[in-house]
């Protein structure tokens, strides 16, 4: 009973995600499809609706079924790994990620499903960074806390109960 909250947290994580990432898009379309963007931070950072049907950068464009189905396999591998890893509470953190990781996964997938695109709508105009959602934003921080747990934080027998 004690290993089946935390997994039950966890689900109510990822639908909470997915869920706020769906949102986010739909007040992106709702708000700024009419081509405007709204400036949060004159000259640094703003909203702006874009259709991105392609990956990461613009890569793999109008690669909508690929893309998917690359998705799809990531969220079945995610979820085999989060199986794997140990109810022990040291664990946490790669559940959590993995969590993440999934959402993001699965809400860019919902759109490539449903809307034949990805909403992107948030931009850093000072340094031209590539538009993106906040599905992204959970991938990218999520890789990047892995990287950092697995370089500093768990030994090599740790992952080897995962891998």
């Amino acid at each position: 009973m004690k290993s089946l909250r935390p997994r039950l947290f966890h689900l109510v994580l990822l639908i909470f995600l997915i869920a706020a990432d769906q949102y986010t898009k739909v007040l992106a379309v709702s708000a700024l499809k009419d081509g405007r963007s709204i400036p949060l931070i004159k000259g640094v950072l703003e909203f702006m609706y874009i259709e991105n049907r392609g990956a990461a950068f613009g890569i793999f464009q109008n690669g909508t079924v690929i893309l998917s189905v690359i998705s799809a396999l990531a969220i079945i591998l995610f979820c085999v790994f989060y199986r794997r890893i140990p109810a022990d509470r040291k664990y946490r953190p790669l559940q959590i990620i993995l969590v993440f990781l999934t959402a993001g996964a699965a809400g860019n997938l919902i759109d490539r499903i449903f809307r034949r695109s990805v909403v992107d709508f948030i931009y850093f105009s000072l340094i031209n960074f590539p538009v993106f959602n906040v599905a992204d934003i959970y991938v990218t921080v999520s890789v990047f806390v892995l990287i950092i747990l697995v370089l500093f934080v768990y030994k090599e027998q740790d992952l080897d109960k995962i891998l």
